[in-house]
C-alpha cells in the first residue's frame, strides 16, 4: 500500500494556502507533533518502520509428514514484534492503526529420518528469524488544530473473555453472517491491564447487551485496539528490549532495532474552516 497526497490537499500547497510537512520519529513510545496557535494540520499519509530489526535468532522445528506445521518461535522474543500498533490522539479524536509485522525466516538445515522407511516424511528443520523492519505505508486522512500525540509499542495479547452464539437480525442476516450458525463467535476482547483493560465487544456495544451476551463492562468499546501495559497490552519497544534480551542496554542504541515513522502532512497556517450542514 502507498499514499498519495489528497487532490483538495495538493491543490491548496501548490496555490500557497498550505505547505508540506514532515515530521519523523522514533525511538521511545510517546511522541507529539506540535501544532501552532491558529493553525492546523492534515496528516495524509505515513511511512513506517517497525521495531525489531537487527536481529536474528534460531529455533528447530519438527513435522511428522510434509504437511504438518512447524513449530513457531516460541522463545517470545520475536512473536512480540509480530504485531505493532500506532495511534494518533488529537485531543478529540482517536485513530489506532495495528500493523501486522511479517517475520524473514531461512532455512538452515532439515535432518530427514530415514532410518524407518514407514516414517520417512519426518524431520527436524533449522531455523533462522529475523524481524521484516522494510518501510510500510498507508494513506490516513487525519485534522487537528491541537498538537497530536503519538504513541506505538508493540501487542503482546488479545485475551478471549467472552463467547456466544448471534441471533438472527437485519444487521446480522442468516446466511451472510454468523447470525443464526449457533456458532459460539468472540464477542468481548480484552487488550491491556488486567483489571481495567480496553474491553473491545462484538458485534458492536450495542448488540452485545441487545443479544444477551452480559453486561456491558466498564471499558466497553466498539474498536480494537491496545491500552499500555508492561505485561499485558501495549508495550513500549524499547522497553521491551531492555528487559528481555541480555545486554539490552548495548542493543536497543542499535539503529537498527529502533522503530520509525514518518508522517506525510499539510501546515494550514488558519483555522479549521467550519462546515455548515
Amino acid at each position: 500500500m502507498s499514499w498519495q497526497i489528497p487532490t483538495q490537499v495538493e491543490q491548496d500547497i501548490i496555490a500557497g494556502k498550505a505547505t508540506y510537512r514532515t515530521f519523523q520519529t522514533g525511538n521511545g513510545g510517546q511522541s507529539i507533533l506540535p501544532v501552532p496557535a491558529n493553525a492546523y494540520v492534515v496528516i495524509f499519509g505515513y511511512d513506517f518502520s517497525p521495531a525489531g530489526g537487527g536481529f536474528i535468532g534460531g529455533f528447530n522445528g519438527q513435522s511428522s509428514n510434509l504437511s504438518g506445521v512447524l513449530a513457531r518461535e516460541t522463545t517470545g522474543f520475536f512473536s512480540a514484534f509480530e504485531t505493532q500498533q500506532i495511534a494518533f490522539y488529537t485531543g478529540t479524536d482517536f485513530y489506532p492503526f495495528i500493523h501486522h509485522v511479517n517475520m524473514i525466516t531461512h532455512l538452515v538445515n532439515a535432518t530427514w529420518d530415514e532410518t524407518d522407511p514407514a516414517n520417512s516424511f519426518s524431520k527436524t528443520v533449522q531455523q533462522w528469524v529475523e524481524v521484516d523492519n522494510t518501510p510500510i505505508a498507508r494513506q490516513v486522512y487525519i485534522t487537528s488544530s491541537n498538537d497530536v500525540s503519538i504513541t506505538h509499542g508493540l501487542v503482546r495479547n488479545a485475551t478471549r473473555v467472552t463467547t456466544g452464539p448471534i441471533p438472527v437480525t437485519s444487521r446480522t442476516p442468516s446466511g451472510l453472517t454468523y447470525g443464526g450458525s449457533g456458532q459460539n463467535v468472540q464477542a468481548q476482547t480484552d487488550y491491556g491491564p488486567a483489571g481495567t483493560p480496553l474491553q473491545f465487544m462484538q458485534p458492536s456495544t450495542k448488540d452485545f447487551q441487545d443479544f444477551g451476551l452480559g453486561l456491558l463492562p466498564a471499558n466497553a468499546d466498539g474498536q480494537a485496539f491496545a491500552t499500555p501495559d508492561v505485561n499485558n497490552g501495549l508495550i513500549e519497544a524499547q522497553n521491551f528490549i531492555n528487559t528481555i534480551v541480555p545486554g539490552g542496554g548495548n542493543i536497543i542504541s542499535d539503529a537498527t532495532s529502533q522503530y520509525y515513522l514518518c508522517l506525510h502532512y499539510a501546515l494550514y497556517s488558519k483555522t479549521i474552516p467550519e462546515t455548515r450542514g
